[in-house]
């Protein structure tokens, strides 16, 4: 690990976080509502049958909406399971069934798990992150749960995320471990990265 490369990370996740909170509930809930909109009309989620997602925590922009799209088609929708190791295992969501808050306030649904691998069941896999440079590099909340689950997606399966207006930055500082995503949604639209897996 790279100790300057670490230092820029935690000072953009820091810019990136007051960011969100100077932006307000109220702002961020209509940004999130438009880069749903724009997520939602993305071909292969549209044809997606099997979705890896999350529900989103604190100012991430908010997944209910895309939740509630998938569910509504009856989409198959897998939601991760923070293990104490830090890598994710994952279960299915079903709105009729409760979900609870778990390990670092991730909400997960109640039911069997399905094992670390069934990520690569997926058709699309939408992950959180706080800022992606241009090449597709994505910045996370540094734990390193979701580089490892995204290293058992099969190469040409879409990585979006959902970001709020200037996160999507010419460059984010990258380690060796780092997991590109290919698909950007933001409120003001849809961004494929060419140094995405896709």
């Amino acid at each position: 690990m790279d100790p300057a490369i670490s230092g820029a990370k935690e000072a953009l996740r820091a810019r990136v976080l007051a960011a969100r909170r100077a932006a307000g509930e109220d702002l961020r809930r209509s940004a999130a509502l438009r880069a749903t909109g724009c997520l939602t009309a993305f071909p292969d989620l549209v044809a997606a049958r099997c979705v890896a997602a999350y529900f989103s925590i604190g100012t991430e922009p908010s997944t209910a909406e895309l939740l509630a799209d998938l569910r509504s088609r009856d989409v198959r929708v897998m939601l991760p399971v923070l293990r104490a190791d830090l890598d994710l295992d994952w279960a299915i969501y079903d709105e009729s069934r409760p979900v609870t808050q778990g390990a670092r306030g991730l909400w997960t649904p109640d039911g069997p798990l399905l094992g670390v691998d069934a990520v690569a069941e997926a058709d699309v896999v939408v992950v959180p992150a706080l800022a992606v440079g241009r090449d597709g590099t994505r910045l996370g909340r540094g734990g390193g749960s979701y580089d490892r689950a995204l290293a058992r997606v099969p190469a040409g399966r879409p990585v979006a995320t959902l970001l709020y207006d200037g996160e999507l930055l010419p460059a984010v500082p990258a380690e060796p471990h780092d997991r590109p995503v290919d698909v950007v949604a933001l409120p003001s639209g849809l961004h494929r990265l060419p140094g995405g897996r896709a």
